[in-house]
């Protein structure tokens, strides 16, 4: 029982940065139909800026842990939206009344134009990073020795999902750009004609969304100690997994396919082989969508006519 406790909070940490990253691709599939494939590429830009700040801010002296982690966050968060601002324009508005196919594949290049830039500017080997938040607590020790233990920085990443999602499912239930996200989703024709700003709305949504895969870059890097260039595509393919599984268009609904997904690749790689944990994950995915074609928390789609 105590391993499996243990598991446990290993796949809801694991399974927050998914849904973290999940939450961007379901925003932008709301509003522009594409599941922007380049998504998995900002979160890792996102590690490898954060990991430059961290570097930058010890070399200067700081070592402030709390002051630290903050600036590293937003700067991490400012300069990724750039980059998300950057595939809106570069993949996406060019290509936005073109045939569907069209943005998808532009998205697919920039994927590829972003990961090997990081390859040619970072290098391709692993880049590690010391602990930076140490410590944490002992829930329970069993009479083998065996200890559940929750360390602090799985509670940070842990708050951090959840404080972020209420910030993010509140903004667009209750605010101005909200509706002005909604109406778009709806109908952008008649939302322009009723005085929504389209372009900026989308622009927007991408920045929030590159935003979010920032700040899930951070805490990949806090959890585990280490990024790399090639990190953003096994983590994108399981984030656009969760939100599909969750219910594309749902931001609860993503953050509930990353939990599921975290939850299966942790438990599977604990009690059984763990070079299948994709194919547990993906599996699982298969038989949900058989029974539920909208996902967990999805809507039905009504077609326009």
């Amino acid at each position: 029982m105590d391993y499996f406790l243990q598991q446990l909070i290993n796949g809801i940490v694991l399974g927050s940065i998914y849904g973290l990253i999940a939450i961007g691709y379901t925003m932008v599939y709301g509003i522009v139909g594409m599941i922007n494939f380049a998504h998995g590429d900002i979160f890792m830009i996102g590690g490898f800026i954060a990991l430059i700040t961290f570097l930058i801010l010890i070399s200067i002296g700081l070592t402030v842990v709390p002051v630290i982690l903050l600036i590293v966050l937003l700067v991490s968060m400012a300069v990724t939206a750039l980059y998300g601002w950057s595939v809106e324009r570069i993949a996406y508005r060019p290509l936005r009344q073109s045939f569907r196919l069209a943005p998808m594949l532009s998205a697919i290049g920039m994927s590829f134009v972003l990961s090997n830039f990081s390859q040619v500017a970072q290098g391709a080997r692993v880049k590690p990073v010391p602990p930076i938040i140490t410590g944490g607590y002992t829930l329970h020790e069993s009479d083998a020795g065996f200890a559940v233990q929750l360390s602090n920085v799985q509670i940070v990443v842990v708050v951090t999902t959840i404080v972020l999602l209420a910030i993010f499912t509140w903004l667009v239930a209750r605010t101005r750009f909200g509706r002005d996200m909604r109406a778009c989703e709806q109908d952008q024709t008649m939302a322009a004609l009723l005085g929504v700003d389209v372009d900026r709305t989308i622009s927007m949504t991408f920045v929030i969304g590159a935003a979010l895969a920032a700040v899930a870059g951070v805490m990949y890097l806090l959890y585990y100690g280490l990024v790399d260039f090639f990190m953003g595509f096994l983590a994108g393919i399981k984030a656009f997994t969760a939100a599909v599984l969750g219910g594309i268009g749902s931001l609860p609904g993503a953050m509930l396919g990353g939990l599921a997904i975290g939850l299966i690749e942790t438990l599977w790689s604990a009690y059984f082989s763990v070079e299948y944990k994709d194919v547990a994950a993906f599996s699982i995915l298969i038989i949900v969508l058989i029974f539920l074609p909208t996902g967990l928390l999805g809507r039905p789609e009504v077609e326009k006519v």
